[in-house]
């Protein structure tokens, strides 16, 4: 057993944040990776950090944009703490020595994004992510925090109450790519979830293959609930080939779409007459399929995002790995034509229910970044805030889980409290989960033995996969998995494809039972570990389904065909989905939308 204060999983930006703040605040902290810290995804964000840095703007208008953004679906406590603390670690960046873009009187520089009201969004060329994920490590290095490199966390060592908010984490399960090894790692004061996004739950997204939703799987099968799992942001401009993502920045310049008939999309049909190509993703992304699903599309597939008007030394100084990926991916050269782009899956706003602390609802277990739910994003996340999320909820959680004193939260976590609300309407899964059930929760009569026990439920479970001779491959069920997602729980949702893809996942699952693993050797086994991470993209799938299913409201990016207008009245509210012994149950608690000084009364949401 590997035993330190706090235990980080994960290596991107959110991780690495709070391994610098737990360590700051004193305490002994290693991060655990399946992927080496500088080959998170984190790296593939381009486009910018959002922070009220200039005279002008102010944090209280940030949060404005960010709650507007949301459809009114974030917690005002989360989008204020988003606003306040931004410009301060944006700051603390720069002086770690993060190269952040200049302009000619040395101040960094800062763009215009979709959503924002003022031109907020801090960058470092069009390599925003990488250069941040670079700095944070330099000082992960600097502090010798220790990093468990290629260590796949498959699971959480947690109490078994019956009562999920009564349960403590106290460590984690990991399996070490390189030797086979399965080894616990104890957390004296808190384990830290920091595993990314949930993209390989689709076949065309901007994801990392390493995005499987672990975290949040692992999280729910230890009782905590997955939140607003339905909103999923479509960004409207990844190239089609590959799904590779085309920076937010180019419009952000200046880029335009044009449709087949080279007429200026969000302007010629009226989608967006103000802010034209800088309105929210989720608009621009609509824009764009129903110009394909008109005719109006470029072979039926994509529109052009032309950038050509900025002229080479612009589109040099500020995007030119965009030219590089757009060359490289679709033969395009944006000098001199326009780019083909379409709308491909890129980040889940929901994710493990936490308040603005970083904690859930199990004691000792917090979560952080993509992977969690504030929620700070609602129903659509403001391009330039997945960033700044990063390092201010990271460092937060790192500062809490080391011991230090932030107040009391104002957001619930866990089934409990007046607010509670029981759906009537459950979707239920049909299928033998005894065995992705058995190793949720363990018991033990000390936090040692809590996860000994759980290093060895997941010992003989792999060992299972390893042993058997024959079964379903977990490509196939993956695969699957995402092709229903993708046809069926994309932009435009209907009631008849959402049920459809219900019962596609729900075969997964079962099929699933009866997974085996081809590869038998107990080194670098790819085959093992993608094998446990489906696992992981079925629940995500399952959750994303049941709450799209649910929720008969058109909000942010979550559209359905028979349900086209926004209900205040009834949907105010944020889904959530328990484990309950493997079958899903779906609750619902109020957003908050009273804020520091103001609360933020739902408007129409126009650009």
């Amino acid at each position: 057993m590997y035993e330190h204060d706090v235990i980080v999983v994960g290596a991107g930006g959110a991780g690495l944040r709070a391994a610098i703040a737990a360590h700051e605040e004193g305490a002994d902290v290693a991060i655990v990776t399946k992927l080496h810290p500088v080959r998170s995804h984190t790296g593939a964000a381009e486009g910018g950090i959002n922070a009220a840095l200039r005279e002008g703007d102010s944090w209280e208008d940030h949060a404005y944009d960010t709650m507007k953004g949301a459809d009114y679906l974030a917690d005002a406590p989360a989008a204020e703490t988003l606003a306040k603390d931004a410009p301060e670690n944006v700051i603390q960046l720069e002086n770690w020595g993060m190269p952040f873009s200049r302009e000619d009187d040395g101040r960094v520089s800062q763009r215009p994004f979709g959503g924002l009201s003022f031109p907020r969004t801090t960058y470092a060329g069009a390599e925003t992510g990488h250069h941040l994920l670079h700095t944070l490590y330099e000082q992960v290095v600097k502090r010798g925090i220790e990093v468990y490199d290629e260590w796949y966390v498959t699971n959480l060592a947690v109490t078994d109450e019956d009562d999920p908010t009564e349960r403590s984490c106290h460590g984690a399960v990991a399996y070490d790519v390189k030797t086979g090894e399965i080894a616990g790692f104890r957390g004296r004061d808190g384990v830290i979830l920091a595993t990314g996004g949930a993209g390989q739950v689709f076949d065309h997204t901007t994801n990392a293959v390493a995005n499987t939703a672990d975290g949040v799987a692992m999280a729910y099968r230890a009782g905590v609930p997955m939140e607003d799992m339905e909103f999923v942001q479509f960004h409207p401009t990844t190239l089609p080939s590959t799904g590779v993502l085309i920076s937010e920045g180019v419009r952000g310049e200046g880029g335009i779409l044009y449709n087949a008939e080279g007429e200026r999309l969000m302007f010629e049909y009226g989608y967006a007459t103000n802010d034209g190509e800088l309105a929210s993703r989720d608009v621009v992304a609509r824009a764009e399929l129903t110009e394909i699903n008109e005719g109006r599309g470029i072979d039926d597939e994509y529109v052009h995002l032309d950038m050509r008007h900025l002229g080479p030394e612009r589109i040099k100084d500020r995007l030119e790995n965009i030219l590089h990926l757009a060359e490289d991916f679709e033969g395009a050269d944006g000098l001199e034509e326009p780019m083909p782009v379409k709308p491909g899956q890129h980040y889940e706003m929901g994710g493990i229910e936490t308040n603005e602390h970083g904690q859930t609802c199990v004691d000792g277990l917090y979560a952080v970044g993509e992977c969690a739910c504030v929620s700070v994003h609602g129903g659509n996340r403001l391009g330039g805030n997945a960033l700044p999320e990063l390092i201010v909820f990271g460092r937060r959680a790192g500062y809490h889980a080391a011991g230090k004193d932030l107040g009391e939260p104002e957001i619930n976590v866990g089934k409990q409290g007046d607010d509670v609300e029981v759906s009537d309407e459950q979707y239920p899964v049909e299928s033998d989960l005894a065995e992705t059930a058995e190793s949720a929760v363990v018991s033990g009569d000390s936090p040692d033995d809590v996860v000994d026990t759980a290093v060895e439920a997941e010992t003989e479970r792999i060992e299972r996969l390893l042993e058997k001779e024959e079964g379903v491959n977990h490509a196939d069920v993956r695969a699957n998995v995402q092709q229903t997602m993708t046809a069926n729980v994309n932009v435009f949702r209907e009631e008849g494809a959402l049920e459809d893809a219900l019962e596609d996942v729900r075969e997964a699952r079962e099929r699933y039972q009866d997974v085996y693993v081809q590869d038998t050797s107990r080194t670098f086994n790819t085959d093992l570990q993608h094998t446990l991470e489906t696992r992981n993209i079925i629940d995500a799938a399952e959750a994303i389904t049941m709450g799209a299913l649910v929720r008969d409201e058109f909000r942010g990016a979550h559209w359905r065909k028979e349900h086209q207008e926004r209900k205040d009245e009834e949907w105010l509210k944020h889904t959530l989905v328990s484990w309950n012994d493997g079958q899903p149950e779906i609750w619902f608690r109020p957003a908050l939308l009273e804020g520091e000084s103001k609360t933020y009364e739902p408007k129409e949401r126009s650009y």
